[in-house]
């Protein structure tokens, strides 16, 4: 109970401080104010180097994910607020930790097939930071890596020890977002939820509806495994049945294409890891990827898809925007094409080593063709080529493609297997869960680059968290029918 009570006092006093450091800042317009928080929080650990405190900052940094949002301390520095400082103080945190104590660091880690891929994929990065054509701007890229995947890949190692940790992450994830959900589709109401009022309901939570209804397909898959897991269909496993309504019917309303996609796909493939079919669904994906890739380049048949300037425009009108998505008159899919056929002629360019971590916005206009061009191409938002692997080729080039594939490959592949090994229902439909997610994360990031945002990156790394970690509860769950 000590525990609770000490993250209880940690949680609440962190909360005053910030909405009184958010008060001062807007009086002030000074941002300093913004560390007191965090400089109460680092209190503790600084006269105890104790891995409980660490504990409770992690879950601390579960429960803002969802509420976190984008702040611009300068002209040229934002950060996602407070999750990433939170982040950030894990990871030196850790850091310390472990060169005081080195047995703090999870043994499991060091036999993971998958943890040796994300340290090839780490070394790959600083590789092509020393090649990059901005080595600062690709510095800062790969120390955002370090303070994502010490957090949400480690840390789940040491925090999450039980069955009932998972059923507690789970729910300081969907807690969280359902407030956002309900205070979105409430403000949503007032614009008649029409197509165009979406965008104006979610801040200061989300950037947009892409990274909104991302994480909802997610977590919508994590309130499901709870419900299920609900064993008595009691109050609770009633509330969980509404909760799943009103976040299916805030999907609807978020009118993301791709996510409405994403989730229809990862449902399917939830099907084949029950069949154990899913190993030949992925491999038909690549070789289906591939077979397109090779007919856009013959002939340039990618020039089939050049759009008409003067049609090519954003609908406000959620009809017409679909119709303009089937007739590829859609400005955001034409977008895509123009960058798309401009990353296409950079990795051309650099094909092994890419062009350096976080360089594609200031690189891609000398190579985008002027007949791809639309209404949005001056790109105010510096946004970048809207698919996450072809962005990986660009700026790590193929061989980082390569790496970051095996990851994902390696990962869908042990998750069907552990699927089919456990004896336990639980872990199984853990495991079922984690296959589906990752899938939608992958739909996701086939139309968008997500993996290096907040909301759905940290899902991406989780999910890599918790296939090592049920490999560890395999080989207990296997030890002990061995004994029995």
């Amino acid at each position: 109970m000590g525990v609770y009570k000490s993250f209880s006092f940690l949680f609440i006093s962190t909360i005053l401080l910030f909405s009184l450091a958010i008060e001062l800042v807007i009086y002030t317009n000074n941002y300093w104010y913004l560390a007191i928080p965090f400089i109460w929080l680092a209190i503790p650990f600084l006269f105890s180097y104790s891995i409980n405190f660490t504990e409770q900052l992690f879950w601390l940094m579960i429960i803002f994910l969802p509420l976190s949002t984008e702040l611009n301390v300068t002209e040229t520095l934002g950060l996602d607020f407070p999750d990433e400082v939170l982040l950030m103080l894990l990871t030196g945190f850790f850091i310390i930790k472990w060169l005081y104590d080195p047995s703090v660091f999870p043994k499991s880690l060091f036999k993971s097939s998958l943890f040796l891929i994300i340290i090839i994929h780490l070394f790959w990065i600083f590789f092509t930071c020393l090649v990059s054509t901005n080595s600062i701007l690709s510095a800062k890229y790969f120390l955002a890596k370090w303070w994502y995947i010490i957090p949400f890949v480690v840390f789940p190692q040491i925090v999450i020890r039980s069955k009932s940790d998972l059923l507690k992450l789970a729910i300081c994830l969907l807690l969280p977002m359902l407030f956002v959900v309900v205070q979105t589709v409430i403000r949503h109401s007032f614009y008649q939820f029409s197509f165009e009022g979406i965008k104006q309901t979610l801040y200061p939570f989300f950037r947009n509806h892409v990274n909104y209804s991302g994480m909802l397909a997610c977590l919508l898959v994590v309130a499901w495994v709870v419900k299920k897991l609900m064993y008595v269909k009691n109050n609770v496993y009633n509330i969980f049945n509404y909760i799943l309504g009103f976040g299916l019917i805030a999907l609807v309303l978020s009118y993301s294409r791709g996510a409405w996609l994403a989730l229809i796909v990862g449902i399917i493939s939830g099907f084949f890891i029950y069949k154990k079919w899913f190993k030949y669904f992925l491999f038909s994906v690549i070789v289906f990827i591939g077979i397109a890739i090779g007919w856009l380049i013959n002939n340039n048949n990618y020039l089939q898809f050049i759009p008409d300037h003067d049609r090519t425009v954003f609908h406000t009108n959620f009809n017409e925007h679909l119709k303009a998505t089937i007739t590829l008159q859609d400005v955001s899919n034409a977008e895509r094409f123009y960058r798309w056929v401009a990353g296409f002629n950079m990795i051309a360019q650099k094909p092994i080593a890419g062009f350096g971590p976080n360089t594609f916005y200031e690189n891609y206009q000398f190579y985008a063709e002027g007949i791809f061009k639309t209404w949005v191409s001056n790109n105010p938002d510096h946004s970048t080529v809207h698919n996450y692997f072809l962005l990986i080729a660009i700026e790590q080039g193929i061989v980082g493609l390569i790496i970051f594939m095996c990851l994902v490959v390696v990962a869908f592949i042990q998750i069907e297997k552990l699927y089919h090994q456990f004896q336990s229902n639980f872990y199984r439909l853990v495991t079922l869960s984690l296959g589906v997610i990752l899938v939608i994360i992958m739909v996701l990031n086939f139309l968008s680059d997500l993996i290096e945002t907040d909301k759905i990156g940290s899902l991406f790394w989780l999910v890599i968290a918790f296939v090592i970690w049920l490999n560890e509860q395999y080989k207990i769950e296997r030890n002990s029918i061995a004994v029995v």
